[in-house]
């Protein structure tokens, strides 16, 4: 009988310490390779000073430029007072005088909030925040992090409590150039940090959060919110009081900038913001980086002023503040941008940048929606509207029931005549004949970027009711301007290091198209139509350019007179404006189409346009031209009408259509058609000839009418279907 034999697992008796051995050289390794070039946590008490930046038009003139190593004063703890302190510990880490290098509750909580609650919060403490700041790059990177980790630990053996406070106040940036509590109380309230109260070390405890987000420069709004917070959380924590609270967020803040040291500040501050996304606040304060935008510093000097004059001018009609953008549509260049009529204005908040700001567009995002229309052949230019008031049936809302400008309104007009004079009715019916899914997707398509949900918004929205943002209608417009072809906004050209090295240089490279060429082109037919638009404008009104009449143009007055726009382009320029309160408070009576923002768009693009070639749009081979009917804007029928000459898109050519005989209900005392749901004893059932017009209301051409309308013109009567 055979002896069985163990089967052998192939495994020694002596791996647990081989596996050891493994791990431990891998883990050596691994440590060798990430401490190799860490930084030495001795050079936080040394004084590296930075290379400025500079910040230059597409001219390369200068427009600002960053003495980080200027700004960066060293100021002893003893210095400081105890109240920026407080705020500091309060906002950034409470428990700094109790960990040693690491909040584990802090972590924990950032973690929960991040993961769980879906919110961005840090668990950094102070100590992490310093040695990030001085010695680490702002990549997130495990490796990164695992350095931060060690020289953390190594910062809390070698330095006291205090001296780590001191190097995080004199090595943490504050904002733009301003690194260090000093420089940033210098920078922003031109005093030393000795003399600040508790309103003033609030807000500077709360930027090193996000220097870029909370700059009172250049969102002074948020800057504000972020300073309430940190009161509040020093309130909690028991370092102030209820009253001394409340005092702090009372007190009005009056920040500084040297006005002779900047040249279009607002854009400075735009472009800021997107070079430190790209390379991190430390490489563009120290970095001694040279900036070329695209800005013309000329032309933001001749449109900042004409926004200052005019705006001045209206300072009876409630009209306080004003706004410019100007781009290249083609490639999407800004040439100018003007974010209040002074950057150092003490009346208003001047650094407050409406370009970038959200407010409602009033008309001026009619064009979007009639391109929409027009793009899928639901209307042509031809269709007719009838331009009467009229009540909307919204679902889930009561019935929409807009107005004119005015309460004017103008019975039987085409869609050209309807968007040059920028009639409400028949905007409405558009959007209602589009939908609003359509018109949203189709605006947000066109660089509209705030409009979300369509479920949030009703019919108003093409009379701008919601709200937009300056840069997003300057992109929509250049999809008009540019044939379709949508380009986003430019604001840089090219970035070089210290050693004269490209680091990003602008390459234009054609975007998406959006829209039919052939669209384009009608719209802009439209808008470029002085006789079509003189209606309501009349001939020859600011509107006008002279010598251009190729320049289209359209204005927009929200309906409670907050908002007042005029946004024009040629295939070369967009130009948009807007005259208003900051505080969105109502404006006076000059907000019409041709005044309020009308004036100051004239006045710049006559300047833009003075002894410019301007490239004239070519037709496109799909856009044709006939004759139509004027009632139905349809094709002139064997019977003959009234006719005119217009512009379609080849394939939505009408076809011919003849006005048809129909039994209508008619008021007796006024000759005009009973409306739906309308109870109107004296009237009776009579034949006449009746046309459908674009969103299928039923037009009576020959109802004998009672007396005339109230602009002294006989209308075709209605009835709402």
């Amino acid at each position: 009988m055979k002896k069985s034999k163990k089967k052998k697992t192939g495994i020694k008796k002596n791996w647990p310490i081989r596996f050891l051995v493994l791990f431990l050289s891998v883990f050596l390794i691994g440590t060798i390779y990430i401490i190799r070039d860490i930084p030495n946590p001795t050079k936080l008490v040394t004084d590296e000073y930075p290379e400025s930046s500079q910040i230059f038009d597409r001219n390369d003139k200068l427009l600002y430029e960053f003495y980080s190593d200027k700004r960066r004063v060293t100021v002893n703890l003893s210095q400081i007072p105890d109240s920026m302190k407080k705020a500091t510990l309060a906002i950034e880490d409470a428990n700094f005088y109790k960990h040693g290098g690491f909040d584990w509750k802090g972590i924990l909580r950032g973690l929960y909030r991040t993961l769980i609650k879906k919110r961005l919060q840090g668990g950094s403490t102070l100590t992490q925040q310093l040695v990030k700041n001085a010695l680490l790059t702002p990549e997130r990177t495990v490796t990164r992090k695992v350095k931060e980790a060690i020289l953390t630990i190594a910062t809390e053996v070698l330095y006291s409590k205090d001296q780590i406070l001191e190097m995080y106040f004199n090595q943490t940036p504050y904002g733009g150039t301003m690194w260090g509590v000093q420089a940033a109380a210098q920078g922003i309230f031109n005093k030393n940090i000795s003399d600040l109260d508790l309103a003033e070390t609030a807000l500077l405890a709360g930027l090193p959060g996000s220097p870029t987000q909370y700059s009172p420069f250049a969102h002074p709004d948020l800057a504000k919110k972020r300073q309430a917070l940190v009161l509040n959380r020093m309130y909690e924590l028991g370092y102030i009081t209820k009253e001394e609270k409340q005092k702090a967020d009372e007190e009005p803040l009056k920040y500084y900038l040297n006005r002779s040291n900047i040249q279009a500040p607002h854009f400075v501050f735009y472009v800021k913001e997107q070079l430190i996304d790209k390379y991190g606040l430390k490489a563009v304060n120290e970095g001694g980086l040279k900036i070329q935008t695209t800005l013309d510093l000329d032309l933001q000097d001749f449109a900042q002023t004409a926004v200052a004059s005019e705006v001045a001018k209206l300072k009876k009609s409630n009209v306080t503040n004003g706004a410019v953008l100007i781009t290249k549509p083609k490639t999407g260049e800004i040439l100018a941008m003007v974010g209040s009529k002074d950057y150092f204005a003490d009346d208003i908040d001047g650094k407050y940048n409406v370009t970038t700001a959200f407010r409602q567009p009033g008309s001026s995002i009619k064009p979007l929606n009639y391109a929409t229309a027009l793009e899928l052949g639901k209307i042509t230019l031809a269709s007719v509207f009838d331009d009467d008031p009229t009540c909307f049936n919204q679902e889930n809302q009561k019935p929409y029931c807009p107005s004119n400008y005015g309460n004017h309104y103008h019975g039987l007009q085409t869609t050209r005549n309807s968007l040059a004079n920028s009639l409400n009715i028949p905007a409405v019916k558009v959007l209602k004949i589009n939908g609003l899914e359509t018109f949203v997707a189709s605006a947000s398509a066109m660089g509209i970027s705030t409009f979300k949900d369509p479920s949030n918004y009703g019919l108003s929205l093409t009379l701008g009711g919601g709200e937009v943002i300056m840069t997003d209608m300057a992109k929509a417009y250049g999809v008009l301007a540019n044939m379709g072809v949508k380009q986003d906004l430019v604001s840089i050209l090219k970035v070089t290091d210290r050693h004269g090295a490209i680091l990003d240089e602008y390459k234009y490279i054609p975007d998406s198209r959006v829209l039919s060429a052939e669209t384009s082109y009608l719209i802009q037919q439209t808008l470029s139509d002085d006789g079509a638009r003189s209606m309501v404008f009349g001939a020859g009104s600011l509107l006008n350019i002279k010598g251009h009449p190729e320049v289209a143009v359209k204005t927009g007055t929200t309906n409670d007179l907050r908002d007042n726009w005029t946004m024009g382009y040629t295939s070369d320029f967009v130009a948009a404006v807007w005259v208003g309160n900051n505080d969105n408070s109502k404006m006076g009576g000059v907000v019409s189409g041709v005044t309020g923002a009308a004036p100051i768009w004239n006045k710049i693009m006559t300047q833009i346009l003075k002894n410019q070639t301007i490239r004239k749009p070519s037709k496109p081979d799909g856009v044709v031209g006939v004759n139509v009917c004027n009632l139905t804007g349809g094709a002139v029928p064997d019977s003959g009408c009234d006719s005119h000459f217009e512009y379609f898109k080849k394939e939505f050519v009408p076809i011919k259509s003849e006005p048809i005989k129909s039994n209508v209900l008619i008021n007796k005392d006024t000759g005009r058609l009973v409306q739906q749901g309308e109870n109107i004893p004296n009237a009776e059932w009579q034949e006449h000839t009746v046309v459908k017009d674009a969103s299928g209301v039923t037009i009576c051409l020959d109802c004998p009418l009672v007396g005339t309308q109230p602009d002294g013109q006989s209308q075709p009567a209605v009835i709402v279907n």
